[in-house]
């Protein structure tokens, strides 16, 4: 007796199909499973048996083969479970229905009723590209998968719920199409961050290009709470990239009750995580909080502390904004298109520099301490600034300067005038300005040329920096909505290139 249903494994973000056989012959009764299967598939068996049998059915008391085809591709997980209970419960003639237009997707627990699993997102929607439109997946995913269009979904909760609907005895409520998106309130605004108007014209700049920023300053002058409350100047997501985010944090089972997310996501990873845990990664790879903050925001607090190797794997995924990963068994690349956020002491007191304190460490111990910040790597992070020192004026004014919806709306205006811009183009924002178009949309007049001119001997830029300027230069003229770029606009994108030599030796 033999039955076949198909069912879904992942492979990184994208889903693979799997036909999952069931073969029963009179034999010495036992149960294999085949097909490059992991320990968690392997271990199905016991789950579907006792599954079987407390819902009511027979299990096979004969031989029984269970082939997860094709067996070139590494399955993991226990998504596979429903699958496999619906080959044998057709193989054993308990359902006559020939379920072959159906992807099946769940884990079953010993009493019959079906867990949630993590990546039904991203399963559905491969099988979608498919062809496939009928799906059975866990009650507890249904959320996730009723923002995919033009399919059908049939959450449910038991074994035998899904054997009576098969059969045609019972029915599954089919799910309605429900963008449900995640609900973020804010509790921070920069009108909060007193005496620091700079570092939020540096955060405008940042979000209106999605450019990376590192701020160098004393313990106490608002580096952290500037970056905290980054976030609430950004745009939503739009419906694309809501998907490919909330794709990435289904597979890392982070999905919050199925809930699309339509914020950029805020990572901040303490100075003690592994290159693994930052860029993903384990035996079977998952995604890293490079992943996780992808099209939102990645801080890196404290940045001279993170292990040198740690922060040396950031070159690749700032660049190419994707992160590979690769094992025996496959490569995986996941999407790591993030702004990062990175914050510094001067010095490992804290205090090199201060008006207000003494610092205590000699020349070669802040040496030692920022280079750990490898040039490379400051060469890719787009703006650096000094932060200063808090007044107790600042403190004490009522007046708080710019607060989040103001610079917000600026934001919007500038992101507005570059997508109209860029209409024509595959990129949308300043920040994503490929290097050989910088010069069509980046044009200087012989004023700014002189500028630029004297500014590259004079600091040593590179050509990494030189056009990561001009693409600020660009931003700075979008927020004053200006056609083109003038002298106080590339003087100004100048300016946030110009402290390293302070603090970094070439």
């Amino acid at each position: 007796m033999y039955a076949k249903v198909k069912t879904v494994t992942l492979l990184g973000l994208e889903g693979t199909l799997v036909n999952v056989e069931a073969d029963i012959v009179r034999n010495i009764p036992k149960l294999t499973i085949v097909g490059l299967a992991d320990t968690a598939v392997k271990e199905s068996g016991e789950r579907v048996r006792s599954a079987i049998t407390n819902s009511g059915y027979s299990f096979p008391n004969e031989r029984v083969t269970v082939n997860l085809a094709p067996a070139a591709i590494k399955k993991d997980g226990s998504a596979l479970d429903l699958a496999i209970a619906m080959s044998l419960l057709c193989a054993n003639d308990e359902v006559d229905e020939d379920p072959k237009d159906i992807i099946f997707i769940g884990e079953l627990a010993l009493d019959g009723s079906i867990n949630s699993v993590k990546g039904v997102l991203p399963m559905v929607i491969s099988m979608r590209e498919e062809g496939f439109t009928k799906f059975i997946v866990p009650y507890a995913n249904r959320n996730e998968c009723s923002v995919v269009s033009d399919i059908e979904i049939y959450p449910a909760k038991t074994l035998t719920e899904v054997v009576e609907f098969v059969k045609g005895t019972g029915t599954l409520k089919r799910m309605v199409g429900n963008r449900s998106e995640e609900e973020v309130t804010y509790n921070l605004d920069f009108k909060d961050l007193k005496g620091q108007e700079k570092v939020k014209r540096l955060f405008e700049i940042s979000a209106a290009s999605r450019t990376n920023v590192l701020m160098v300053g004393t313990p106490g002058s608002g580096k952290t709470m500037a970056a905290k409350r980054f976030p609430t100047i950004l745009p939503k997501l739009s419906f694309e990239e809501a998907i490919e985010v909330s794709k990435i944090y289904s597979v890392s089972g982070l999905l919050k009750e199925g809930a699309l997310i339509t914020t950029p996501p805020f990572r901040s990873p303490h100075h003690t995580a592994s290159a693994v845990s930052l860029i993903g990664g384990g035996s079977i790879p998952k995604p890293g909080e490079i992943s996780l903050a992808h099209r939102g925001v990645l801080f890196l607090d404290e940045l001279p502390e993170f292990q040198k190797n740690v922060l040396e794997v950031l070159r690749e995924p700032l660049e190419s904004k994707t992160i590979h990963i690769s094992r025996a068994t496959a490569t995986l690349t996941y999407p790591a298109d993030f702004i990062l956020i990175a914050a510094l002491n001067p010095c490992p007191c804290g205090y090199h520099g201060s008006k207000l304190h003494e610092c205590n460490c000699t020349r070669p111990q802040i040496d030692r301490y920022l280079s750990k910040v490898s040039h490379p790597l400051l060469d890719r992070i787009d703006m650096h600034i000094e932060v200063s020192e808090v007044k107790y004026e600042d403190i004490s004014d009522e007046a708080s300067g710019l607060d989040s919806e103001t610079l917000r709306n600026s934001v919007l205006h500038a992101r507005q005038l570059q997508e109209e811009r860029y209409a024509k183009e595959s990129f949308k924002l300043n920040g994503d300005l490929p290097d050989n178009k910088i010069r069509k949309y980046c044009k200087l007049d012989s004023a700014c040329e002189k500028l630029m001119a004297l500014s590259f001997k004079k600091y040593g830029f590179s050509a990494r920096t030189y056009n990561k300027i001009l693409k600020i230069a660009r931003t700075i003229a979008d927020l004053d909505s200006s056609e083109n770029i003038k002298e106080m606009h590339l003087l100004e994108a100048i300016r946030y290139r110009t402290i390293d030599g302070k603090y970094w030796s070439k």
